[in-house]
C-alpha cells in the first residue's frame, strides 16, 4: 500500500502528471510508464516513478500503469473526486474573476458565495454566486461547514478577515493578499504571491541575458 503523507514538492507535480494522463485521451493508449510521463514534463523519470509510487500500489514492470485506473487514483489523492466548500471575501476585480472560474469544481472546489463590505455589490450575482455583506460571514460557515475560505482583499485587511475566516471554523486560506497572515494552530495558509512569481521570472531573464 503506498504511503498518503508525502512532501510538497511531490504533491505540487501530481497534478501536472494528472494532466498529462488526460492529454492521452482519445490515443487508444491502456497503460502509460512513469518514464513517458516524465519525458513529457521533461522531468527525472526517477523522481516520476518515486512520485507515482506513493500514490499508486498498481505500477508493472515494463508495463506501466493502466492510464484510467491512475487518473482515478491522482484524483482522488487531490481531493478531486471530494468537493469542498468555500466562500471568497473581496469581489473586486480579481475575486469576481476567481467567482466566475467555471474550472474550479474539476479541482474539487465550490465557491458557494462571496462577501464584501460594499453595500453597493450586496445581492448581486458574479459567476452565479451572490455577493453577501461580510455580516453574514460566520453564520454561512457555520451553517454549511465551509472550511475554506480565499482572501482578495487590499493587504491592510486581509488580517481581520482572516481573523473572521479563522473565527467561523475556517481550516484553510488561500490568501492572494501580499501579506503575511496569522493563524491559530491547526489552520493552514496557501499564499498566491504575485512579486514572488513575477521576481522569479525577471531573474530568469536576467540570468539568461547575463550569460550571453
Amino acid at each position: 500500500m503506498p504511503g498518503r503523507s508525502i512532501s510538497k514538492q511531490t504533491l505540487s507535480r501530481l497534478p501536472e502528471y494528472l494532466r498529462v494522463l488526460q492529454g492521452l485521451e482519445g490515443q487508444g493508449r491502456r497503460y502509460v510508464s512513469a518514464t513517458a510521463v516524465a519525458e513529457a514534463l521533461g522531468l527525472n523519470d526517477v523522481v516520476v516513478r518515486k512520485d507515482l509510487a506513493s500514490v499508486s500500489g498498481a505500477g508493472r514492470p515494463k508495463v506501466g500503469y493502466v492510464r484510467e485506473e491512475l487518473m482515478g487514483e491522482l484524483e482522488h489523492f487531490l481531493g478531486y473526486d471530494n468537493t469542498q466548500d468555500a466562500i471568497l471575501v473581496g469581489a473586486g476585480k480579481l475575486g469576481q474573476a476567481l467567482l466566475s472560474y467555471e474550472v474550479f469544481p474539476q479541482y474539487g472546489l465550490n465557491i458557494v458565495a462571496g462577501f464584501d463590505s460594499d453595500p453597493q455589490v450586496y445581492g448581486s450575482e458574479v459567476g452565479g454566486k451572490k455577493i453577501l455583506p461580510m455580516e453574514k460571514l460566520p453564520g454561512l460557515c457555520r451553517r454549511m461547514g465551509v472550511r475554506i475560505g480565499i482572501i482578495t482583499v487590499p493587504g491592510e485587511h486581509a488580517q481581520k478577515v482572516c481573523g473572521l475566516l479563522t473565527g467561523s471554523g475556517v481550516l484553510a486560506i488561500w490568501n492572494f493578499a501580499n501579506v503575511h497572515l496569522s493563524v491559530p494552530e491547526g489552520v493552514l495558509v496557501q499564499n498566491e504571491n504575485m512579486a514572488v512569481s513575477l521576481a522569479i521570472l525577471s531573474n530568469h531573464l536576467k540570468e539568461r541575458f547575463r550569460t550571453k
